[in-house]
């Protein structure tokens, strides 16, 4: 299943609504960290690239009829540099074929080198009505430091021609932990994009991803802020940005009151999902799949008939319940008991348990509506305290199971 274009994706029912994700994977230039599917020098390839796309969206959206779609993300890659005729063309075969709810979040990644206000103001008319721009510092050696593209001083012009454009949902993009940056010139940084006026702030850690120049460059002796400094660092922002009206409410989302992405919670909240190009990926009709990691491949794959698909499995429902503690714990919402009974039909005892134990190391806390989330400081060591959580639910599931194998099977000996 899924090797061919012509290969039907699973088509799912009830009242539940669909996300869409179109990857742009073109850059002007490579970033030291990225690690990302993305390519540079490749623009002789953007025609075709279209029209496998929106051949990809035309055979697509059948299997998805009568689903609304409530959210659009146009990720890269660079969008803005693919060009806003292309992207316009784009979102209008979307709404063409697909059930395009009317207060459907569209968002639009850009770079500051890559936008000017005409451009917005036609990606705004068409219906774009959410912007992330990369802003990542506002230190030009910290820019310079991992080849970033543009200047501080385009960011600040990309914001202005943003809000001309009449884009009222503004999101910027930043990095800690840069090499050379301190506390004084990340706070300088915040500082800076608060007085932007942005409805959302993404702040990332810096992560050395394998096979990137700046991997090259760690190896070879090159220091970055540790693992210590970029606590302090992550520790103020949460403080900060929640005295700035922005809480956080994803591990490294911020926004104001109403203003979360909601594209990106519907991953958070395992809400289905259909992702379009080399690299994406997509959760639909019970099924997890992706696309080939190859612009050439992907682009044959569609126009010609030949495979498109990396992996795909089917989740089964007890699976969910993983996805729901490893991703809900990522969020501010957090998880809650009923909830995962209900959903999941496993016991919620022996979690809460070592989330009480959680909270007195100040790593997790109850809501006063019941439910459990990590703290600031538990989202510092999250992958381990979710890992943790990974094993008692695991522990208890084949506890569970033992009793009924046991009667079903009636071979106690086999089974102790």
């Amino acid at each position: 299943m899924f090797g061919h274009k012509k290969d039907k994706l699973p088509q799912t029912s009830g009242r539940e609504t669909l996300g869409i994700y179109i990857h742009i994977p073109f850059c002007r230039s490579k970033c030291d960290y990225c690690d990302f599917y993305s390519l540079a020098g490749r623009e002789d390839r953007m025609d075709a690239y279209q029209k496998a796309l929106l051949a990809h969206i035309a055979e697509t959206a059948p299997l998805a009829q009568g689903i609304p779609v409530d959210t659009i993300y146009f990720g890269g890659g660079t969008p803005s540099f693919y060009g806003d005729k292309r992207l316009r063309e784009l979102l209008a075969a979307i709404r063409k074929q697909f059930q395009v709810a009317e207060n459907a979040e569209v968002t639009l990644e850009a770079n500051p080198d890559s936008v000017d206000l005409k451009s917005l103001r036609r990606l705004r008319k068409a219906g774009f009505n959410r912007i992330s721009i990369g802003m990542q510092s506002a230190c030009p050696e910290e820019l310079a430091a991992i080849h970033r593209p543009h200047t501080a001083k385009q960011v600040d012009e990309a914001v202005a021609a943003a809000k001309k454009a009449r884009f009222k949902n503004l999101s910027l993009d930043l990095i800690y932990g840069l090499p050379g940056q301190t506390m004084d010139s990340w706070k300088a940084t915040v500082e800076h994009a608060l007085s932007l006026i942005p409805q959302h702030l993404s702040c990332y850690g810096l992560k050395v991803e394998e096979g990137t120049p700046l991997a090259a460059r760690v190896a070879e002796g090159e220091q970055l802020p540790d693992d210590d400094t970029q606590a302090d660092l992550y520790l103020w922002t949460v403080g900060r940005l929640q005295r700035a009206g922005l809480p956080q409410y994803e591990i490294s989302n911020f926004a104001k009151p109403g203003l979360e992405s909601r594209h990106n919670l519907r991953y958070w909240l395992t809400k289905p999902y259909i992702g379009f190009g080399p690299g994406a990926h997509s959760d639909f009709g019970g099924r997890r799949y992706s696309f080939v990691r190859d612009l050439d491949g992907y682009i044959d794959g569609v126009l010609r008939g030949g495979a498109i698909i990396d992996s795909e499995e089917l989740i089964p429902q007890r699976e969910r319940g993983g996805e729901y503690l490893m991703l809900r714990l990522r969020t501010a919402r957090g998880i809650e008991e009923w909830e995962y009974r209900g959903n999941y039909f496993m016991d919620f005892a022996p979690l809460e348990r070592r989330l009480e134990e959680f909270q007195t190391q100040g790593w997790a806390k109850k809501t006063e509506e019941g439910r459990w989330r990590l703290t600031p400081r538990g989202f510092l060591v999250s992958n381990q305290l979710i890992g943790d959580l990974l094993e008692r639910q695991e522990q208890s599931d084949l506890a569970d199971l033992l009793p009924r194998a046991r009667e079903q099977f009636g071979k106690r000996k086999y089974l102790e």
